[in-house]
C-alpha cells in the first residue's frame, strides 16, 4: 500500500481541496485510493456509512475517490463549542471535551487509536492521500502532536509541503518551515508544492528555484488558481471572512454567522440559483430588512449562540422579518432556537441551564447525552429528499403536530408554523434536492432552476483533477508514495 501526506506552512493553504483532487485523480486512473486525516477541528461534519461522523472535508476527499465515508477516515475530530472547550469526536463517536488547559495532554494517547484506523483504511486500497491539519510550523504544538509530523514519523508517511502564494510570503513560509523544524521531522518533507497561483508562471520561476535551493527538496509543481474550486463545499469557516455582499436584482437570502455555526454547506445549492443571493451576516451587522428569506444554520453550541444572536440584536431583526411576512428557515440548531425554548440540565453545552428561543414555533427542546447520527430519506413539502441527521436533543410540543418531513424511517421531523412560513428540520442536505429546494424558494417568489447539485460537485471535482494533473507531477507524487511502501 503506497501512503503520501500533505502539510501545509498554514491553515487555509488548500490542503483539503488538493487531497481531493489528487483522490480523484488516481481513482481516475484506476487506483483504488482513499483521503486519511488522523485529526481534523472543525464543525462542519458528515455522517458515516457505519453511522459515526467525520470532518465534512474528508466526506468530500471520499466523494472524490469514489468511496462511501467511513469513521477510519478521520478518527479523532475536535467540534469547537462554548467555554474554550471542544467537543471530542474519536473513530466517529463521541467521548467527552477537551479544553483548552488539556489539549496538549489529551490528545497524546489518542495516536494508538489513530494508528488503528490508519492500519484498517490501508489495508482496503492502493494507495492513501493523507491530509495535515494547520501547520509543523507550530512547534509549540510539536509534544504530542497526532496531526502533522507525529503522525508522519509514527507512520513512516512521506510528507509533501504546500505553500499558498496568494497570501504572500510563500518563500518565507516554505524555507522558514524547513528552518524551525528539528532534523528528524524535516527528514520527512520530500518535497512542495505552490498553490493559487495568479497570472504568468514564468515570473515565479527564480522563487520556484530559491525554494529548492533554501529548502533542498523538490519541488512536485505550481497549481493556478483553479475555477473549480469555487463550486465545492467550503471546509472551514475561515471561507465566511469573505463573505460576499448583495447583488442587485436577486431574491435575498440571508444567514447570520454565528459563532459556533456548523455545517454551513446546507446553503450552497442556493448559491447555485441563479434568481438567489445568498448573504452571510457577519456579526457588528444587521440581518438586512430587504431579505426575502433568512436561514438558521445548524450549531454546536445552540445555548451560546442563542445568547449571541440576541446580544448582536438579531432577534429583532428575525422577528421584525416575520412580522412583515417574510419566510424564516431553521435547520438543526436553527430549529432549536425558532422555539419556545432550549434547556441544558445536564449541562452538555456549558453552565447555562436554558434559554428562550424565538418563539416563532410552538416546541420545546431539551439536550441530553445521546447524539443523533443517521442518514435519512423521506417527503418534505410534498418532495423526496434524502439528507442526515447530527444533533443532541429531543425537541417536542404541539408545533410538531405539523411536521415538516415525514421520515421512511418511520418519523416525523421538524415543525412548520401554523402561518405556513416558519420552518424548522433536523436533517442538512435537504436543499440540494432539486424538487424540494424548489418548492421552498417559491415561497419566496422564485422560480428555481432544478440543477442536481450533486452533479455539479462531481463535474468539479473532475475539472479539480484535470487541472492538478496539468500542473503538478502526479506521476512524480505516485512515486514518492510508493516509495513509502
Amino acid at each position: 500500500m503506497a501512503a503520501l501526506m500533505l502539510q501545509g506552512t498554514g491553515s487555509d493553504v488548500g490542503k483539503s481541496i488538493l487531497v481531493a483532487g489528487l483522490c480523484r485523480a488516481l481513482a481516475n486512473r484506476g487506483l483504488k485510493v482513499l483521503p486519511f486525516k488522523p485529526q481534523n477541528m472543525s464543525n462542519n461534519a458528515a455522517v458515516t456509512v457505519d453511522g459515526g461522523e467525520i470532518g465534512r472535508a474528508q466526506a468530500l476527499q471520499a466523494l472524490a475517490a469514489r468511496e462511501e465515508p467511513h469513521t477510519d477516515m478521520n478518527p479523532v475530530l475536535l467540534k469547537p463549542q462554548a467555554d474554550r472547550t471542544s467537543q471530542l469526536v474519536v473513530q466517529g463517536r463521541v467521548r467527552g471535551t477537551l479544553g483548552s488547559a488539556n489539549f496538549m495532554q489529551g490528545r497524546r494517547p489518542l495516536l494508538p487509536e489513530v494508528l488503528e484506523s490508519w492500519e484498517r483504511l490501508r489495508a482496503r486500497c492502493d494507495v492513501v492521500i493523507v491530509e495535515g491539519a494547520g501547520s509543523p510550523a507550530e512547534i509549540n504544538l510539536r509534544a504530542g502532536d497526532i496531526a502533522n509530523m507525529g503522525f508522519a514519523r509514527a507512520a513512516n508517511v512521506p510528507v509533501v509541503l504546500i505553500g499558498d502564494i496568494d497570501r504572500g510570503g510563500v518563500i518565507a513560509a516554505l524555507a522558514g518551515t524547513r528552518a524551525v523544524l528539528d532534523a528528524d521531522d524535516a527528514a520527512m518533507i520530500r518535497g512542495f508544492i505552490v498553490n493559487k497561483f495568479r497570472g504568468d508562471p514564468a515570473l515565479f520561476d527564480e522563487g520556484y528555484r530559491a525554494i529548492e535551493r533554501l529548502t533542498r527538496w523538490r519541488g512536485f509543481g505550481l497549481v493556478p488558481w483553479l475555477e473549480a474550486v469555487s463550486r465545492l463545499p467550503s471546509e472551514d469557516a475561515v471561507v465566511l471572512d469573505r463573505a460576499a455582499g448583495a447583488v442587485p436584482g436577486r431574491r435575498l437570502v440571508a444567514c447570520p454567522i454565528l459563532p459556533r455555526i456548523a455545517n454551513f454547506d446546507d446553503l450552497d445549492p442556493l448559491r447555485g440559483e441563479p434568481d438567489v443571493d445568498v448573504v452571510m451576516v457577519p456579526p457588528g451587522m444587521p440581518i438586512p430588512a430587504q431579505a426575502a428569506m433568512i436561514v438558521l444554520p445548524g450549531s454546536k453550541a445552540t445555548i451560546a449562540d442563542m445568547a449571541f444572536l440576541r446580544q448582536q440584536g438579531w432577534d429583532i431583526d428575525i422577528l421584525a422579518h416575520h412580522r412583515r411576512g417574510g419566510t424564516i428557515m431553521g435547520i438543526c440548531g436553527g430549529y432549536q432556537m425558532l422555539g419556545r425554548s432550549i434547556a441544558d440540565p445536564l449541562g452538555i453545552e456549558g453552565s447555562v441551564p436554558a434559554i428562550a428561543g424565538l418563539g416563532l414555533l410552538d416546541v420545546e427542546t431539551r439536550l441530553g447525552p445521546e447524539k443523533a447520527l443517521r442518514r435519512v430519506s423521506g417527503q418534505a413539502l410534498g418532495h423526496p429528499f434524502e439528507g442526515y441527521e447530527m444533533h443532541m436533543g429531543e425537541t417536542t410540543g404541539s408545533g410538531t403536530d405539523k411536521p415538516f418531513a415525514r421520515l421512511d424511517q418511520g418519523r416525523a421531523d421538524g415543525a412548520i408554523s401554523a402561518d405556513g412560513r416558519v420552518l424548522g428540520t433536523y436533517c442538512h442536505g435537504l436543499l440540494g434536492e432539486p424538487g424540494l429546494r424548489g418548492e421552498i424558494l417559491a415561497r419566496i417568489g422564485v422560480a428555481s432552476d432544478p440543477f442536481d447539485h450533486a452533479a455539479l460537485v462531481e463535474t468539479a471535482l473532475d475539472d479539480l483533477a484535470g487541472g492538478l494533473e496539468a500542473h503538478l507531477d502526479i506521476d512524480g507524487l505516485l512515486a514518492l508514495a510508493q516509495a513509502s511502501r
